[in-house]
């Protein structure tokens, strides 16, 4: 194309009619006063007339020929020759854009796409560029940094905005018809730069919105994994992405996303949701198969026993796989009998097979709660009958605290010393006077408390007392001396060691009246046992009581006793009181 001469065109004097008009409309004027019609074109050959753009979508393709539903009597018929490079890669059930440009011998319509038309001048050039119209144009050569395409004039199409990926394929491009759109037009200096990568991405956001268009939640189709990522894989749907993530690949745990999938795999998948404004498009596998749970109920009953192994650990508790998909929850407290378990990697590891109780299944919840502490036996049941009321033990000391101290008892049970069955015959003010963590000690089983799981034990019970000492260094009938330190009426408290008391309780003497009947007794009974009675009532003939009454009696009065009882078992003395 040859430049315009500004000195012999008549556009100057139309430029002084009008400085305010652009050069583009100067243009268009002076060409619509030298236009001449051209002359009617021949009729078409072919039957029937030629119908405007048609939307269609692709039904089959075969090695020439592609049949497209055009809504009419007849499916239509698109040449595989007619596609343009841009339709190189069209599929069953994409949406193309055809006019119709013939009938076949059996009716059928024959199709053509649409093309963009091929700007004749400068002045369709500065149209299409005002407009930011598609034209059509054909690869002449390739240049440094690009190639060459002829659009009714000579243009540039950088290599970054021709839609290739390398050198390879952009040299491929010569000689084919594109659509371009310009991008920058200088017509003094007759440079005019084009784009191709804007006209693909166009008519790929255009078909992928048409495709999007036509997909429905709850859709089964097929796509293939486009690319994998750490949290799921891209699967193209033909003409458009969607995300099948992580967790809808599978019913059970999957460690990583290529565990499962693989790019190329051609996958069938359900279309989980549609997101219109963002056209994302949620796809799940598991959704194929049936939900596991949906059988759980049924499978696992309160009570019951099951293998299962470790999935995964939290610092809550571990996660069992019972069966694909269905995982119970092991707390940390279901773990073990034993306290000493502080998180779960202390007692397993994933990969684990263990035996485990079912709890209880929330079906609605997708959750079994279970116990592996149940599954190896309650240790205390066995506890109650080893460790009676009365059964000695000797272990070692686990842990003081302000009341008192625990002791291993073996099997994670615990046997608990309050402070007050530490010592006997003082007071302590804490567990760590008379114990110490890791001292072996000998007490013995006091009481067992089974819905608490506690068993108390003692210390003191096994210690002999003052009152033991006493018991054993004296014997019945013992004449012994006592400090009077209580007296509630005839009942009396003695001091008859340091801290050891006895008890003793005065029966006053009743005088006993003269009856015939009793001195008829007293004429007929042997003298010797009369006065052997006599002695022991009356002393030194003053008949007086041989001990003094209550009321004689005070505080602090040292008295001589005589030991009538001794209870080493209810360590127990009582006595008489002679004076």
């Amino acid at each position: 194309m040859n430049p315009v001469n500004p000195v012999d065109d008549p556009i100057e004097e139309l430029a002084s009619q009008s400085i305010e008009s652009s050069f583009g409309d100067i243009l268009r004027q002076f060409e619509q006063e030298q236009h001449v019609a051209p002359a009617p074109r021949a009729a078409a050959s072919a039957p029937g007339p030629i119908k405007g753009p048609i939307k269609g979508i692709v039904l089959a393709i075969t090695e020439d020929s592609i049949f497209v539903d055009i809504k009419g009597k007849a499916d239509g018929i698109l040449p595989k020759s007619a596609l343009t490079p841009e339709m190189s890669e069209i599929a069953v059930g994409d949406l193309v854009e055809v006019t119709i440009t013939g009938r076949s011998e059996e009716g059928q319509a024959i199709l053509s796409p649409i093309k963009v038309e091929k700007p004749k001048d400068w002045t369709a050039l500065l149209a299409a560029f005002e407009e930011k119209r598609n034209i059509a144009g054909k690869v002449t050569e390739t240049v440094k940094g690009g190639v060459r395409v002829d659009i009714g004039g000579r243009a540039f199409m950088p290599a970054s905005r021709s839609g290739t990926r390398d050198a390879f394929e952009l040299q491929k491009l010569v000689g084919q018809d594109v659509e371009v759109r310009i991008l920058s037009i200088d017509v003094d200096k007759e440079d005019i730069v084009v784009d191709r990568r804007v006209v693909l991405e166009e008519e790929g956001a255009k078909k992928k919105d048409e495709r999007f268009q036509l997909l429905k939640e709850g859709d089964v189709l097929t796509g293939r994994v486009r690319s994998v990522t750490d949290f799921g894989a891209f699967l193209d749907l033909g003409g458009v992405d969607g995300l099948l993530h992580v967790a809808d690949m599978s019913w059970h745990r999957v460690g990583k996303p290529a565990d499962v999938v693989t790019i190329g795999d051609e996958l069938e998948v359900k279309i989980l949701k549609l997101n219109a404004n963002t056209r994302k498009v949620s796809l799940g596998l598991k959704q194929m198969q049936p939900d596991p749970w949906t059988v759980a109920s049924e499978q696992f009953q309160p009570g019951q026993k099951v293998m299962g192994t470790v999935a995964r650990l939290t610092d809550f508790g571990a996660f069992v796989e019972l069966s694909p998909g269905v995982d119970g929850l092991v707390h940390l407290s279901q773990m073990s009998w034993s306290k000493k378990v502080r998180k779960p990697a202390d007692l397993l590891k994933v990969g684990d097979r263990v035996e485990v109780v079912v709890l209880g299944v929330k079906l609605g919840d997708k959750r079994i709660e279970l116990s592996l502490k149940n599954a190896l036996g309650d240790p205390f049941t066995e506890a109650m009958e080893k460790y009676k009321p009365g059964t000695v033990v000797e272990a070692p000391v686990t842990s003081i605290q302000a009341f008192g101290a625990f002791v291993d008892l073996g099997d994670g049970i615990d046997g608990m010393i309050h402070i007050g069955d530490m010592a006997n015959d003082k007071r302590i003010d804490h567990p760590r006077d008379v114990v110490k963590e890791g001292q072996l000690v000998r007490a013995v089983v006091l009481d067992i408390d089974k819905d608490r799981r506690r068993i108390r034990m003692g210390l003191k019970q096994l210690q002999p007392t003052k009152v033991d000492d006493f018991i054993a260094e004296h014997k019945v009938g013992e004449i012994i001396s006592g400090l009077l330190t209580d007296m509630r009426g005839n009942n009396l408290k003695f001091e008859v060691a340091e801290g050891v008391f006895a008890e003793c309780k005065i029966v006053e003497a009743k005088k006993e009246e003269a009856k015939p009947a009793a001195a008829e007794a007293a004429g007929s009974a042997d003298v010797g046992s009369l006065a052997a009675l006599l002695k022991g009532r009356w002393k030194d003939g003053k008949g007086a009581d041989p001990a003094p009454k209550a009321a004689a009696l005070k505080p602090g009065m040292l008295r001589t006793l005589k030991i009538f009882s001794l209870d080493a078992e209810q360590k127990r003395i009582t006595v008489e009181l002679l004076s």
